[in-house]
């Protein structure tokens, strides 16, 4: 009769275990949804800038957009 017994709590166990499994998955889905959304709204986000980047560039008249722009000047820290 143990070895019905221990097939019995292994069965017990596989059974919490599988429950604990569904629980986990159901908040993957719910994390993958919430990412999921952030993403879009990025990438939107993202699109509008780039329109607007575009919209700017297009205003720039054609002798600022072809030359180069003027080297960085290095600045001295305080540092010694």
């Amino acid at each position: 009769m143990s070895t019905l017994d221990d097939l019995a709590e292994r069965i017990e166990r596989l059974v919490l275990r599988h429950e604990e499994l569904q629980r986990t998955n159901a908040l993957l889905q719910t994390q993958l949804a919430s990412v999921s959304s952030e993403r879009d709204s990025l990438r939107s986000r993202l699109a509008a800038a780039r329109a607007r980047i575009d919209a700017l560039l297009d205003r720039l008249p054609a002798e600022a957009a072809t030359t180069p722009p003027a080297p960085a000047v290095a600045r001295k820290t305080d540092a010694p």
